[in-house]
């Protein structure tokens, strides 16, 4: 039976343990460049025993930062930095997966320090932002504007071409996301797409984008190197996204070649009410994996070892992604190993402190 601490083969690239660290945006780049900041919030969580560090929501294009200050991968200029944090983290034992993004309508916003807000030109921001239909997320933010075929053929190919340039890195995971209400959630949900071509309202039309996606990351990313999707499995809104709709896609996903899906929820539109709780989402992650045999990940309100090791000795995940718990303990895998009778990977350097 898998427990927390089995180690897990995906494709070729095997991980440690079941624990990685989940995509956690640190509005902390300038131009998308990585910087030490990165360096020691990532390599921090390798030091500390996690299985897969993911950095945090990392911009396939400029005007696809959720901020002005994201992290971003749409240039060769940005590689080698990150190429020096994924050599630490890959020395400590941990594998490095990128999750590479585009906000869509949701795009050129403050941090959250400032405000979370939509940016002004003048302050940084950015004009047009791009969406599948012309709907804003709420009355204040922009109408973004509709995509043209030829802006979705070049989004699709700037997936692939940050796919490349994170094995150019040294990154062996890339993970496309299409959760949180950002560009490819946008195309998912009928909420916020309302096309009317082949990229718009039927099921099979919502998803054609995505499919895309995965067709062309695969195409530039190694064969023996796994792909994760990032989905919200609900839009926790009448008439949205649905769990049953996120079953159909993982079918569609598993013949593309994605290896996991990582099972978050919501962000599509504000008020959304969502039953917040302890492991709230765990139920998305082992029905999808059930009825259709991929791997999945269990994200959300996961903070005891207790917890974490149940979700995968029940066959619930195959992973768990940690978030906020990882902010409060870069060290939780070593705490996590000491609590529950496991072999403890402390790095040699602080066993003294253990």
């Amino acid at each position: 039976m898998a427990h927390l601490f089995t180690s897990l083969q995906i494709r070729d690239v095997s991980l440690r343990n079941r624990i990685m660290v989940s995509p956690m945006v640190q509005y902390s780049s300038v131009d998308g460049y990585a910087n030490d900041w990165h360096l020691v919030h990532l390599g921090s969580r390798a030091v500390g025993g996690a299985g897969a560090v993911l950095t945090g929501a990392t911009a396939i294009m400029p005007e696809g930062r959720i901020s002005p200050d994201d992290l971003g991968i749409w240039s060769d200029g940005h590689l080698e930095m990150l190429a020096r944090i994924f050599r630490f983290i890959e020395d400590q034992g941990a594998v490095v997966g990128v999750q590479l993004a585009h906000a869509g309508r949701k795009a050129g916003t403050s941090a959250p320090w400032k405000g979370g807000q939509p940016v002004d030109e003048s302050d940084g921001g950015w004009r047009p932002i791009y969406a599948p239909s012309a709907i804003p997320f709420d009355q204040t933010y922009p109408v973004p504007a509709t995509m043209t075929k030829e802006d979705i053929q070049r989004l699709i190919m700037a997936f692939a071409d940050a796919a490349r340039r994170v094995q150019e890195a040294g990154g062996r995971i890339v993970e496309i996301h299409a959760a949180h209400g950002y560009l490819i959630h946008q195309f998912l949900s009928p909420l916020s797409n309302h096309r009317d071509d082949e990229y718009g309202g039927t099921f099979i039309n919502r998803t054609r984008f995505l499919c895309e996606v995965v067709e062309s990351v695969r195409s530039k990313w190694p064969e023996s190197y796994p792909v994760f999707v990032r989905i919200s499995a609900t839009d926790w809104i009448e008439g949205g996204w649905t769990l049953e709709d996120s079953v159909a896609l993982a079918k569609q996903l598993i013949g593309l070649g994605v290896d996991v899906v990582d099972c978050s929820s919501g962000g599509l539109l504000p008020g959304a009410k969502i039953p917040i709780g302890a492991g709230y989402q765990v139920p998305f992650a082992e029905r999808i994996r059930r009825e259709t045999n991929i791997l999945t990940a269990a994200v959300g309100l996961i903070t005891a070892p207790e917890q974490a090791d149940q979700i995968i000795r029940t066959g619930n995940a195959d992973l768990v992604l940690l978030g906020r718990e990882f902010l409060r303990d870069p060290y939780w895998p070593l705490h996590a190993a000491i609590r529950l009778g496991e072999e403890n990977p402390v790095p040699k350097q602080y066993k003294r402190g253990f």
